[in-house]
Protein backbone atom coordinates (compact mmCIF):
# COMPACT_ATOMS: atom_id res chain seq x y z
CA UNK A 1 0.00 0.00 0.00
CA UNK A 2 1.49 3.41 -0.90
CA UNK A 3 1.54 6.61 1.79
CA UNK A 4 -0.73 9.10 0.83
CA UNK A 5 0.62 12.19 2.66
CA UNK A 6 -1.11 15.55 3.13
CA UNK A 7 1.41 17.78 1.40
CA UNK A 8 1.22 21.56 2.16
CA UNK A 9 0.44 24.46 4.61
CA UNK A 10 -2.20 22.34 6.30
CA UNK A 11 -0.38 19.55 8.89
CA UNK A 12 -2.59 16.80 9.29
CA UNK A 13 -0.73 16.39 12.73
CA UNK A 14 0.35 19.13 14.80
CA UNK A 15 1.76 19.58 18.47
CA UNK A 16 1.47 21.66 21.24
CA UNK A 17 4.89 22.60 23.12
CA UNK A 18 8.16 23.64 22.21
CA UNK A 19 8.91 22.41 19.11
CA UNK A 20 12.88 22.23 20.37
CA UNK A 21 12.21 20.66 23.20
CA UNK A 22 12.44 17.02 21.33
CA UNK A 23 15.82 17.88 20.11
CA UNK A 24 17.32 16.15 23.87
CA UNK A 25 15.60 12.72 23.55
CA UNK A 26 15.62 12.26 19.72
CA UNK A 27 19.51 12.37 20.46
CA UNK A 28 19.89 10.51 23.80
CA UNK A 29 18.10 7.49 22.28
CA UNK A 30 19.61 7.41 18.70
CA UNK A 31 22.97 7.49 20.81
CA UNK A 32 22.33 5.18 22.97
CA UNK A 33 20.93 2.91 20.65
CA UNK A 34 24.36 3.10 18.81
CA UNK A 35 26.23 2.98 21.95
CA UNK A 36 24.53 -0.57 22.61
CA UNK A 37 24.76 -2.04 19.31
CA UNK A 38 28.78 -1.71 19.66
CA UNK A 39 28.69 -4.66 22.64
CA UNK A 40 26.62 -7.16 20.58
CA UNK A 41 27.63 -10.42 19.58
CA UNK A 42 27.83 -11.90 16.11
CA UNK A 43 24.99 -14.71 17.45
CA UNK A 44 23.22 -11.56 18.62
CA UNK A 45 23.43 -9.47 15.34
CA UNK A 46 21.84 -12.50 13.69
CA UNK A 47 19.63 -13.28 16.22
CA UNK A 48 15.67 -12.30 15.48
CA UNK A 49 14.03 -9.44 16.03
CA UNK A 50 10.13 -8.59 16.75
CA UNK A 51 10.12 -7.51 13.40
CA UNK A 52 8.94 -10.27 11.45
CA UNK A 53 11.62 -12.27 9.08
CA UNK A 54 14.16 -9.41 10.07
CA UNK A 55 16.87 -10.22 12.33
CA UNK A 56 18.73 -7.57 14.40
CA UNK A 57 21.01 -6.53 11.70
CA UNK A 58 18.27 -6.24 9.09
CA UNK A 59 16.57 -3.62 11.81
CA UNK A 60 20.06 -1.96 12.01
CA UNK A 61 20.21 -1.63 8.13
CA UNK A 62 16.14 -0.31 7.95
CA UNK A 63 17.53 2.07 10.70
CA UNK A 64 20.36 3.35 9.07
CA UNK A 65 17.99 4.32 5.78
CA UNK A 66 15.54 6.19 7.56
CA UNK A 67 18.23 8.57 9.40
CA UNK A 68 19.90 9.41 6.03
CA UNK A 69 16.01 10.49 5.09
CA UNK A 70 15.15 12.10 8.23
CA UNK A 71 18.52 14.32 7.46
CA UNK A 72 17.49 14.74 3.88
CA UNK A 73 13.89 15.63 4.71
CA UNK A 74 14.75 18.51 7.73
CA UNK A 75 17.69 19.83 5.45
CA UNK A 76 15.33 20.37 2.30
CA UNK A 77 12.50 21.47 4.53
CA UNK A 78 14.51 23.94 6.66
CA UNK A 79 16.12 25.24 3.67
CA UNK A 80 12.11 25.90 2.31
CA UNK A 81 11.72 23.51 -0.12
CA UNK A 82 9.96 20.54 1.76
CA UNK A 83 10.21 17.22 -0.32
CA UNK A 84 7.19 14.81 -1.55
CA UNK A 85 9.85 11.86 -1.94
CA UNK A 86 6.97 9.63 -0.29
CA UNK A 87 4.32 10.24 -2.34
CA UNK A 88 5.35 7.00 -4.39
CA UNK A 89 6.73 5.26 -0.78
CA UNK A 90 5.18 1.57 0.03
CA UNK A 91 6.01 1.38 3.89
CA UNK A 92 5.50 -2.51 3.01
CA UNK A 93 7.80 -3.61 0.00
CA UNK A 94 10.52 -0.47 -0.04
CA UNK A 95 12.05 -0.91 3.65
CA UNK A 96 11.54 -4.56 3.09
CA UNK A 97 13.47 -4.75 -0.62
CA UNK A 98 15.96 -2.20 0.90
CA UNK A 99 16.76 -4.89 3.71
CA UNK A 100 17.02 -7.90 1.17
CA UNK A 101 19.36 -5.63 -0.78
CA UNK A 102 21.61 -4.92 1.80
CA UNK A 103 25.11 -7.42 1.53
CA UNK A 104 26.91 -4.90 4.08
CA UNK A 105 28.94 -7.21 6.90
CA UNK A 106 27.84 -6.62 10.58
CA UNK A 107 30.83 -4.40 10.78
CA UNK A 108 29.76 -2.10 8.06
CA UNK A 109 26.08 -1.57 8.93
CA UNK A 110 27.11 -0.57 12.32
CA UNK A 111 30.04 1.83 10.94
CA UNK A 112 27.27 3.37 8.73
CA UNK A 113 24.77 3.33 11.24
CA UNK A 114 27.05 4.95 13.74
CA UNK A 115 27.76 7.43 10.90
CA UNK A 116 24.15 8.23 9.73
CA UNK A 117 23.43 8.79 13.19
CA UNK A 118 25.95 11.50 13.87
CA UNK A 119 25.02 13.21 10.79
CA UNK A 120 21.10 13.36 11.60
CA UNK A 121 22.06 14.80 15.05
CA UNK A 122 24.30 17.09 13.89
CA UNK A 123 21.71 18.88 11.80
CA UNK A 124 19.44 18.87 14.63
CA UNK A 125 21.58 19.84 16.62
CA UNK A 126 22.73 22.89 14.50
CA UNK A 127 18.65 24.22 13.96
CA UNK A 128 17.92 27.49 15.22
CA UNK A 129 14.54 28.47 17.37
CA UNK A 130 12.50 29.05 13.85
CA UNK A 131 13.72 25.67 12.24
CA UNK A 132 12.07 23.61 14.32
CA UNK A 133 8.70 24.98 13.39
CA UNK A 134 9.62 24.85 9.19
CA UNK A 135 7.67 22.38 7.69
CA UNK A 136 9.19 19.20 6.48
CA UNK A 137 8.13 15.60 4.96
CA UNK A 138 7.11 12.72 6.88
CA UNK A 139 4.84 9.63 6.39
CA UNK A 140 1.61 11.61 7.40
CA UNK A 141 3.26 14.51 4.98
CA UNK A 142 4.15 17.60 5.37
CA UNK A 143 4.75 18.51 9.35
CA UNK A 144 6.59 20.60 11.62
CA UNK A 145 10.44 19.60 11.58
CA UNK A 146 9.64 19.16 15.84
CA UNK A 147 7.00 16.82 14.78
CA UNK A 148 9.38 14.72 11.76
CA UNK A 149 11.99 14.55 14.93
CA UNK A 150 9.07 13.39 16.63
CA UNK A 151 8.12 10.30 14.17
CA UNK A 152 11.69 9.79 13.99
CA UNK A 153 11.78 9.06 17.95
CA UNK A 154 8.81 7.23 18.07
CA UNK A 155 10.34 4.95 15.11
CA UNK A 156 13.91 4.61 16.80
CA UNK A 157 12.22 4.00 20.22
CA UNK A 158 9.91 1.20 18.98
CA UNK A 159 12.84 -0.62 16.91
CA UNK A 160 15.42 -0.09 19.65
CA UNK A 161 12.79 -2.32 21.39
CA UNK A 162 12.51 -4.51 18.24
CA UNK A 163 16.18 -5.11 18.79
CA UNK A 164 16.72 -5.59 22.59
CA UNK A 165 13.94 -7.50 24.29
CA UNK A 166 14.04 -10.48 22.68
CA UNK A 167 18.18 -10.13 23.26
CA UNK A 168 16.84 -10.26 26.97
CA UNK A 169 18.42 -7.00 27.27
CA UNK A 170 16.74 -4.02 29.23
CA UNK A 171 15.35 -1.45 27.45
CA UNK A 172 15.61 2.32 29.25
CA UNK A 173 12.19 3.79 29.27
CA UNK A 174 12.95 7.44 29.49
CA UNK A 175 10.02 9.37 30.91
CA UNK A 176 10.63 11.76 27.93
CA UNK A 177 11.13 9.52 25.01
CA UNK A 178 7.86 7.59 26.12
CA UNK A 179 5.54 10.70 27.07
CA UNK A 180 6.84 12.39 23.19
CA UNK A 181 6.74 8.93 21.46
CA UNK A 182 3.68 8.40 23.09
CA UNK A 183 1.57 11.59 21.84
CA UNK A 184 2.62 11.03 18.38
CA UNK A 185 1.73 7.75 18.34
CA UNK A 186 -1.51 8.22 19.59
CA UNK A 187 -1.90 11.00 16.39
CA UNK A 188 -0.17 9.18 13.74
CA UNK A 189 -2.42 6.25 13.89
CA UNK A 190 -5.69 8.70 13.42
CA UNK A 191 -3.92 11.09 10.81
CA UNK A 192 -2.68 7.88 8.02
CA UNK A 193 -6.46 7.27 8.29
CA UNK A 194 -7.20 11.03 7.39
CA UNK A 195 -5.41 10.85 4.68
CA UNK A 196 -5.96 7.60 3.29
CA UNK A 197 -9.55 8.72 3.23
CA UNK A 198 -11.09 6.41 6.12
CA UNK A 199 -12.74 9.26 8.05
CA UNK A 200 -14.06 12.84 7.48
CA UNK A 201 -12.99 14.64 10.69
CA UNK A 202 -9.90 15.31 12.46
CA UNK A 203 -9.31 14.37 16.15
CA UNK A 204 -7.52 15.91 19.54
CA UNK A 205 -5.12 13.65 21.40
CA UNK A 206 -4.47 14.25 24.94
CA UNK A 207 -1.10 12.47 27.00
CA UNK A 208 -1.31 12.60 30.55
CA UNK A 209 -2.37 9.88 33.27
CA UNK A 210 -4.42 8.41 30.26
CA UNK A 211 -4.37 8.76 26.45
CA UNK A 212 -7.33 10.67 25.55
CA UNK A 213 -8.87 11.33 22.17
CA UNK A 214 -11.29 13.27 20.77
CA UNK A 215 -13.27 14.39 17.60
CA UNK A 216 -12.13 17.13 16.31
CA UNK A 217 -13.92 18.27 13.32
CA UNK A 218 -14.01 21.48 12.62
CA UNK A 219 -18.24 21.14 11.85
CA UNK A 220 -18.75 17.91 14.31
CA UNK A 221 -20.37 20.60 16.64
CA UNK A 222 -18.96 19.25 19.67
CA UNK A 223 -17.35 21.57 22.30
CA UNK A 224 -13.65 21.31 22.32
CA UNK A 225 -13.77 20.76 25.94
CA UNK A 226 -16.35 17.67 25.98
CA UNK A 227 -15.26 14.29 27.07
CA UNK A 228 -13.46 12.39 24.80
CA UNK A 229 -14.40 9.76 22.56
CA UNK A 230 -11.92 7.76 23.42
CA UNK A 231 -10.15 7.24 26.37
CA UNK A 232 -7.26 4.40 26.75
CA UNK A 233 -5.82 3.19 29.90
CA UNK A 234 -2.50 1.48 30.98
CA UNK A 235 1.24 2.38 31.25
CA UNK A 236 3.18 5.02 28.90
CA UNK A 237 5.21 1.93 27.47
CA UNK A 238 2.07 -0.57 27.20
CA UNK A 239 -0.05 1.73 25.77
CA UNK A 240 3.14 3.10 23.54
CA UNK A 241 3.37 -0.57 22.41
CA UNK A 242 0.09 -1.45 22.06
CA UNK A 243 -0.38 1.58 19.82
CA UNK A 244 2.93 0.50 17.77
CA UNK A 245 1.23 -2.96 17.24
CA UNK A 246 4.16 -4.72 19.35
CA UNK A 247 1.05 -6.15 21.77
CA UNK A 248 -2.41 -6.47 22.40
CA UNK A 249 -4.61 -3.29 23.50
CA UNK A 250 -6.18 -4.66 26.46
CA UNK A 251 -8.90 -3.19 26.58
CA UNK A 252 -12.46 -2.77 24.81
CA UNK A 253 -12.72 0.16 21.72
CA UNK A 254 -15.96 1.45 20.83
CA UNK A 255 -16.87 0.54 16.57
CA UNK A 256 -16.86 4.36 16.17
CA UNK A 257 -13.77 4.99 17.12
CA UNK A 258 -11.69 1.63 15.79
CA UNK A 259 -10.65 3.84 12.68
CA UNK A 260 -8.35 5.73 15.29
CA UNK A 261 -6.32 2.78 16.53
CA UNK A 262 -6.32 0.61 12.73
CA UNK A 263 -4.36 3.42 10.76
CA UNK A 264 -1.12 3.01 11.31
CA UNK A 265 -1.70 -1.27 11.08
CA UNK A 266 -3.81 -0.66 7.85
CA UNK A 267 -0.83 1.34 6.55
CA UNK A 268 1.91 -1.16 7.33
CA UNK A 269 -0.82 -4.24 6.37
CA UNK A 270 -0.32 -6.09 9.59
CA UNK A 271 -3.18 -7.13 11.63
CA UNK A 272 -3.57 -5.73 15.12
CA UNK A 273 -3.59 -7.59 17.93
Amino acid sequence: MQLTPRYGADPVITLDGNPVDIARPVIRQRRRLAAVLTSLTDEQWSASSRCDGWSCRDVVVHLDSTNTFWAFSIAAGVQGDPTQFLATFDPVASPAQLVADSTASTGEVLERFTASTESLLDLLDSLDEAAWSAPAEAPPGHLSVSAVAHHALWDSWVHERDILLPLGIEADDEADEVVASLRYAAALGPALALTRGAADRGVVVEVGERVAVRDGGRDSGRDETASADLRLTGTAVDLLEALSIRRPLDQPVPDASAWMLHGLAETFDVTPT
